[in-house]
């Protein structure tokens, strides 16, 4: 399991950073005990639905943060994991200018001058940033471009890009709210009509068969496919990482799921990232 401690300086960008791990489908706690990270990471490598973890370890701590270095030693001892220490470093103008805009106090110097905490922090994290796999100097950098930094440094390959769910919905029930895109699949053939179809999905061969044997399923498929093919780029230039596709029918059963599946297995087959989820499929039958 991969297991990324961020660090750094207060300013620098650690909770971005952080979000963007979480954006990753990184497993993320802010602020953690260092006592208790190295139960934290056991925790995660217990839980099959967990293959990659995360948190924040700084000066907020006061007096606890020293615990960090027994907690690397105990981290590097577990088998399987695989351990990196990110430290996210600025220069004291660009801290300055930070603090300044955001009207916030330095954790280490609550009520002294800017640079007395700053010089503070630096000093006491001196150790931990000779411990880090990665140090990144984000004086000159936007939240955009920390993130295409997070995105080399901890992206595998075939990862990058954007991130694509499918989620089918029932419009009896109300549009997913989350939704990018939403699509209405009440102008195919209903599947409820035919008595043999009512109590089946469209995860099920027999409702998959009807409603794809009109041809309007098909063209319909394909014109969305199309549609992602040519945006998925632009939204990755706008720094947006994932794009949510909601399609929906009268109760999210039939017509919806049929048609989602189909887009899923068609953008799998492209090499984007995909999840498919069916929010209303074990609802009552539309």
């Amino acid at each position: 399991m991969k297991f990324v401690i961020i660090t750094g300086l207060s300013g620098a960008g650690r909770s971005q950073a952080l979000k963007r791990l979480e954006d990753m489908g990184y497993f993320c706690v802010d602020n953690l005990p260092p006592k208790l990270i190295p139960e934290f990471a056991r925790m995660c490598m217990q839980d099959n639905r967990i293959e990659k973890a995360a948190t924040v370890v700084d000066m907020r701590m006061g007096d606890m943060f020293d615990d960090i270095y027994g907690a690397i030693r105990n981290l590097k001892k577990l088998k399987d994991l695989d351990l990196s220490i990110l430290y996210l470093d600025a220069s004291d103008e660009a801290l300055v200018k930070r603090f300044k805009e955001t009207r916030r106090k330095h954790p280490v110097a609550p009520d002294g001058l800017l640079t007395t905490g700053i010089n503070v922090e630096r000093d006491k994290l001196r150790k931990i940033k000779d411990l880090a796999n990665n140090v990144v100097d984000t004086s000159v950098y936007s939240v955009k471009k920390l993130g295409e930094v997070m995105d080399k440094l901890f992206n595998e390959p075939g990862e990058g890009g954007i991130l694509i769910t499918v989620t089918t919905f029932g419009y009896k029930r109300g549009i997913p709210i989350d939704a990018d895109m939403v699509f209405d699949m009440r102008f195919l053939p209903n599947p409820f009509y035919q008595e043999e179809l009512r109590s089946h999905t469209g995860k099920e061969k027999i409702v998959r068969d009807y409603v794809m044997s009109f041809p309007r399923t098909k063209i319909f498929i394909d014109k969305v496919n199309e549609l992602v093919n040519f945006v998925a780029p632009y939204y990755l230039e706008q720094d947006k990482k994932q794009l949510v596709i909601a399609i929906g029918c009268t109760g999210g059963t039939h017509r919806s799921v049929v048609v989602a599946e189909e887009l899923y297995g068609l953008l799998r087959s492209q090499g984007y990232r995909v999840i498919i989820e069916h929010r209303d499929i074990e609802k009552d039958i539309e």
